[in-house]
């Protein structure tokens, strides 16, 4: 009996540092998503509004207070005692930061809609397709990934300048008598903006509309329901999950995008990607451009937090 006894305590104890990994590793699971934001996003976060608070200097790195970390605590007390907000004052002085916010609001809002009108038709006719054709068409919406973005982008100075494809066409059908004026205008930004993110908005529409149980429809019509009705009183509302991810998907990059503005909308140009790029680059006004990055931060996490908080309150109305 004793020989059992120390035969299953000796298990026991060359079982014990495995229980022991198998729960750390069950634990780790849950935390690598916080993992992963403390050192991809909150790190770096901190680090940005740290010198947000900073004051411009000619050196290297081209801000004050640095902290001397040699100096320990005594550094870390002098370099806090020097930061201020001046930074974050002057963006709501100076109306040029203002006015380069709202217009990249702007941009994000009136591109999102057209995506929205030009995309769910889109994933809708992707949606009703036989099945044996949807893995084609989904390939036809995904085929501009396989080009660089810079590229794509670069394509359409070609086509939009004044000597471009577009107005060679124009011009040869008899819509015009002389090339118009589309490169470098608020035109060719939305152009840019619509060709550049319409997957983003399809994909989830065609994702939500893919599942949907289209007996729904049809029994909207047999009860007396006209087609366009069943559509706005039906569909709408089951696609609604793939329109707010759609439209999240592409108005919160399009609020800070600054390749397109800059290639395609010109020097007169402006949105918070640009003055961003500008006051890092051009004025090497890191403080004051790292301010702008915590506004544009600000401005994008909105949509975002109130978007899971509506789908929290669908999901707890679902249950």
């Amino acid at each position: 009996m004793s020989d059992i006894n120390h035969s299953e305590s000796t298990r026991a104890d060359h079982a014990a540092p495995f229980a022991r990994a198998s729960r750390f590793l069950r634990g780790l699971v849950p935390a690598l998503p916080f993992i992963w934001l403390l050192i991809f996003f909150l790190t770096p976060f901190a680090i940005v509004f740290k010198m947000a608070l900073s004051q411009p200097a000619t050196a290297q790195p081209p801000y004050v207070p640095v902290i001397d970390w040699s100096a320990g605590w005594i550094g870390i007390q002098n370099a806090l005692s020097q930061f201020n907000t001046d930074n974050f004052l002057l963006l709501l002085d100076d109306p040029l930061y203002i006015i380069s916010a709202f217009s990249s609001l702007r941009v994000a809002a009136l591109s999102t809609m057209i995506l929205l009108l030009i995309g769910f038709p889109m994933a809708y006719a992707m949606a009703k397709a036989p099945k044996n054709r949807r893995p084609f068409l989904l390939m036809l919406v995904i085929l501009p990934f396989w080009t660089s973005f810079l590229i794509r982008v670069y394509a359409w100075i070609g086509i939009l300048k004044p000597e471009g494809m577009l107005n060679t066409v124009l011009i040869g059908l008899g819509i015009t008598d002389r090339p118009l004026q589309i490169l470098n205008t608020d035109t060719a930004i939305y152009i840019g903006v619509v060709y550049s993110y319409l997957p983003f908005m399809v994909l989830p529409l065609y994702a939500t509309l893919e599942k949907m149980d289209w007996t729904l429809i049809e029994a909207a019509q047999d009860l007396g329901c006209p087609p366009w009705k069943a559509f706005w009183r039906v569909t709408v509302p089951l696609a609604l999950s793939g329109i707010a991810a759609g439209s999240l998907l592409c108005f919160i990059p399009i609020v800070g995008e600054y390749v397109i503005p800059e290639l395609l909308g010109g020097a007169d140009s402006l949105m918070i990607g640009k003055t961003l790029s500008d006051e890092f680059f051009k004025n090497r006004d890191w403080p004051l451009a790292s301010a702008v990055a915590v506004v544009l931060l600000i401005i994008v996490v909105g949509p975002v937090m109130i978007f899971r908080e509506l789908e929290t309150r669908r999901l707890e109305k679902a249950r």
